[in-house]
């Protein structure tokens, strides 16, 4: 077993460790080889899996079971198809026109599937060829001139860019030429070859991981050098694992004589942690090495009891951690020696750099710090400052560029007809990408209405969005996981670091407002090496941002970029019959909101209730703090999203 003192945090105290081959680990199998060119390949990856974290939710006492959405829109639907079957029976040739109206519409989907066109056309098939080729000769030569121009200009300020980036590079991070010829090796390696103990590698072979990814290449010999990290890549590209494993990698060698939590990684969404936490526990899993989760809509009685036995890894949300800090008994992050902040910049848009300093500041000031942010923004430069030492800067893939196999696809939503786009989401979800598909609003109440309306329509969907309770949430990413539902209708809370296997599409109902997130929607599928395809409603107003990603696409010359054209007589039929549901759908929300306020109000008389009858017990707890007002927490989440 290790000694008192075993525990390193920097590699040079490696010889004073005993060599792992001559530690007996009896939960070590002594016999077990990997075979790298086959072990790996055959083994079963395993999808995100939130059954941890569902068999921690608070318990409802006393509440009635209300009826799900799910159920007031079969009931409509019958009621809607019911009263079609009446309409259809007094007219039998109407019907033989239907089925071969169906027929015609599949086949001229299948022809316009085939149409590509530069994004930036905009051809009518009005009008005569011959009047169109004669003005293009007369404007051609105009455009090539101005066309050369912005190009010169556009290249002018990308140099100033770069210029600015390499003197903010000079400032913050590190300028180590060791390290600096580690990162840029091109040498071939494979997770044998990198000091990783054994259990830790028969944990990465059961999850199917084989060969390092770059991202994990270059990350994991930094990372156990016990060095600061300020490391970037595009999604998808293995980061979890990158900062994973060479944190497991130390925790082999700590003392076990007294427990202590030593590592915290913070997470800007719920979903994303208990990701992480998934992923944590499938590759520790043949270690002695405990991991906890706390983030909200959890029981936090049962958090508080996990968290008094001190494990080795925390993962959490900034808000339940704070809350932790400040109100769980025996809980200090006074021994945190590794802090991870995943997706730092999603924390910083949603108003958590208030909730960063505080926890920085209650971590102690020597620990190694691993930063991941997609984009360096003035709040990541302030947050790098503040919590890393002379960071390692690790940049695997060019920013601000999509996945190398993914297809871009732009549906033109004409001005004054954005009514259409309701339309070109039903056309597109029927008929062209029937399952495996991610569809992206706006707005909670947007992704609400077109559950109900895909409802209606027979279409099986799920919904994943703020309004709904964390048991929902992550019922409905195991159901699309498990191919339950074939849709899920999401707003950006799905748009970061959630890895699901095998999503084959992402359709945007409307263009992001800005390139970045566009790049963190359509990073949902095409990750890993793997194809997809991503589908956007472009409107006049989104022409900046559509240039942009026509641009990225050009500059690799990897990325595909269509145009899609949809059938006008499909779109038509369609259109109709959307209008006719409109009724139903309003009734079905209508009825959702008056059970809604049925339930609440039997909640209100069941708090009443145990008020009086537990009046003591309840008035003798301590009264729970947090280090801002409400007015303080509402003006930085304000702050944070107009940033």
């Amino acid at each position: 077993m290790a000694k008192k003192n075993d525990f390193i945090m920097t590699i040079e105290d490696d010889e004073d460790v005993e060599s792992l081959d001559l530690l007996e680990d009896e939960k070590t199998d002594t016999d077990f080889k990997i075979d790298l060119d086959l072990d790996g390949l055959e083994a079963i990856p395993v999808t995100m899996d939130f059954s941890l974290a569902r068999n921690n939710l608070a318990e409802k006492t006393g509440e009635q079971k209300k009826r799900s959405i799910n159920d007031i829109i079969l009931e409509k639907r019958r009621q809607v198809l019911n009263a079609n079957k009446k309409l259809k029976s007094s007219s039998n040739k109407e019907e033989g026109k239907t089925n071969k109206d169906s027929n015609e519409e599949q086949n001229n989907l299948d022809v316009s599937d085939n149409q590509e066109e530069n994004s930036d056309s905009d051809s009518d098939s009005s009008g005569s060829k011959s009047a169109k080729k004669s003005n293009k000769k007369k404007i051609s030569t105009t455009r090539l001139k101005s066309k050369l121009h912005l190009k010169k200009k556009v290249e002018d300020s990308e140099s100033e860019i770069d210029e600015s980036e390499e003197a903010r590079k000079r400032e913050y991070f590190s300028q180590d030429k060791e390290l600096d010829s580690i990162i840029n090796s091109n040498e071939p390696s494979i997770f044998t070859s990198m000091n990783i103990s054994r259990p830790i590698i028969r944990g990465l072979s059961s999850l199917g991981f084989v060969q390092p990814t770059p991202i994990q290449v270059k990350t994991i010999p930094i990372g156990l050098m016990g060095k600061d990290i300020c490391g970037s890549a595009v999604t998808g590209s293995g980061k979890t694992a990158a900062f994973l494993v060479p944190v497991l990698e130390r925790l082999m060698f700590r003392p076990t004589n007294v427990p202590l939590s030593r590592v915290l990684i913070l997470t800007p969404t719920r979903e994303l942690a208990m990701q992480c936490h998934n992923v944590a526990s499938k590759i520790a899993a043949f270690t002695n090495i405990r991991i906890s989760l706390a983030v909200g809509g959890l029981s936090i009685k049962s958090q508080e009891n996990e968290l008094r036995e001190r494990p080795d890894i925390i993962i959490a949300t900034p808000g339940r951690l704070i809350d932790h800090v400040r109100n769980s008994v025996s809980f200090t992050l006074d021994n945190i020696e590794i802090l991870i902040m995943d997706e730092a910049d999603r924390m910083l848009e949603d108003g958590f750099k208030d909730e960063l300093t505080e926890i920085v500041q209650h971590c102690p000031k020597k620990r190694q710090t691993m930063l991941f942010s997609a984009t360096m923004t003035d709040n990541i430069n302030d947050l790098i400052r503040l919590s890393l030492n002379k960071p390692v800067r690790i940049m695997v893939d060019p920013p601000r560029q999509t996945a190398t196999k993914l297809v871009q696809e732009f549906v033109r939503v004409r001005k004054g007809k954005e009514q259409s786009r309701s339309t070109f989401l039903v056309v597109l979800c029927k008929f062209l990408y029937k399952k495996r598909c991610i569809v992206f609003f706006r707005s909670k109440a947007e992704a609400h209405r077109f559950k109900v309306l895909f409802g209606l329509l027979g279409i099986n969907a799920g919904e994943l969005h703020g309004s709904m309770s964390q048991e929902a949430r992550m019922l409905a990413l195991e159901e699309f996981r498990d191919e339950k539902i074939d849709f899920l209708l999401a707003t950006d809370l799905a748009s970061r670091g959630l890895d699901i296997k095998g999503i084959e599409t992402v359709i945007n109902f409307n263009m992001p407002q800005t390139y970045d997130l566009y790049l963190h929607r359509v990073g949902r599928t095409a990750r890993a090496g793997r194809s997809g395809r991503a589908v956007t409603l472009v409107g006049e107003e989104d022409r900046k941002i559509l240039k942009m990603a026509i641009k990225a696409a050009n500059k690799s010359g990897k990325s595909l970029v269509k145009q899609r054209v949809l059938d006008p007589a499909v779109c038509e039929k369609y259109k109709n019959k959307i209008l006719s549901l409109k009724e139903a759908v309003d009734e079905v929300l209508e009825t959702e909101k008056d059970e809604k306020k049925i339930v609440e109000a039997e909640r209100d008389l069941t708090k009443a209730e145990n008020l009086i009858k537990y009046n003591k017990e309840i008035h003798s707890r301590p009264k729970r703090t947090w280090f801002m007002s409400q007015k303080q927490k509402f003006d930085a989440k304000k702050k944070g999203n107009s940033e």
